[in-house]
């Protein structure tokens, strides 16, 4: 399966939004219970949301559909998932995390709701936010031998990490991120590789501003992000286009693969004048392998 290049939010509670979604052009649609839906609402966003999934069988999905889901300190998880999972979502979004084993509590809710409907077992990914609470942080390298079979990714925030933090703001006199929250991107990004699965970048909040975030999203995907969280459908194509290969990367990244396959018997191969070794092969292949037919 192809790593998702952009999961685009929308409220659960707002029909409106939710009528848009089928051509928003997203690889996948995050529908959220969380911090876009006050609390006034948070039931009607649910009845809303597994209303949504049930009129959009997984196999007649255009986009894959998830759910962020409200974090295990509200009491509201187990009503969200018990509302969604008839509904076979994609995947859960699991914000405010403490580490792997928050992930596994979940996966155990969903392995009893999946047997409970009728469900494929382990078909319901997760993607949790790992990076919003002061502890999780130091919990992220633990990922790579946690054993989580639903983890689909790993994705960071910087928003409720800073509220936990109590800062003033979480960028620097220059406008990028401040130096702890470069240090848990980064760490992200290590964790996600370490584990085996994509590292999904956070949101550009300037959703007016297309020509940083393509920059910013082509600097990330050059890092090794596979996609990133969009808060508006304006960002979609600009994400998408980022995060897949240029015409000239895959022709460039055939011409490796195409040379070792002719001298198999070798570790290095010399093109254009420099050379190539089994690292340039495996871009290479990474590479073809986001190309999307």
């Amino acid at each position: 399966m192809r790593p998702l290049r952009s999961l685009l939010f929308v409220p659960g509670d707002s029909e409106k939004k939710l009528a848009k979604v089928d051509g928003c052009g997203a690889d996948a649609v995050i529908l959220d219970l969380e911090d876009s839906v006050a609390p006034a609402n948070k039931r009607a966003a649910r009845d809303l949301v597994a209303a949504f999934l049930k009129a959009r069988p997984r196999a007649a999905r255009t986009v894959q559909l998830w759910v962020r889901v409200n974090p295990f300190d509200t009491g509201l998880t187990a009503d969200d998932l018990a509302a969604i999972v008839p509904g076979d979502p994609d995947g859960i979004m699991q914000p405010k995390i403490d580490g792997p084993a928050d992930v596994r509590t979940l996966s155990g809710q969903l392995d009893a709701l999946e047997a409970e409907h009728g469900l494929a077992s382990g078909a319901i990914r997760v993607l949790p936010v790992a990076t919003e609470t002061p502890i999780a942080p130091f919990r992220l390298g633990d990922f790579a031998t946690a054993g989580l079979t639903r983890l689909a990714g790993l994705t960071w925030g910087a928003e409720d990490l800073s509220a936990a933090l109590g800062a003033s703001t979480n960028l620097g006199p220059d406008g990028t991120w401040a130096f702890t929250y470069q240090m848990v991107r980064s760490l992200t990004l290590l964790a996600a590789h370490a584990a085996g699965v994509p590292a999904i970048d956070t949101l550009y909040v300037n959703f007016r501003d297309d020509d940083g975030l393509r920059a910013a999203s082509r600097a990330a995907r050059a890092e090794g992000f596979s996609g990133r969280l969009a808060i508006h459908p304006a960002q979609v194509a600009g994400i998408n286009a980022a995060f897949s290969p240029s015409d000239e990367e895959i022709a460039f990244a055939r011409r490796i693969v195409a040379a070792f396959e002719a001298e198999p018997s070798i570790g290095t191969i010399g093109i254009d004048g420099k050379m190539y070794d089994l690292p340039h092969l495996k871009a290479a292949l990474r590479t073809l392998a986001m190309v999307r037919g």
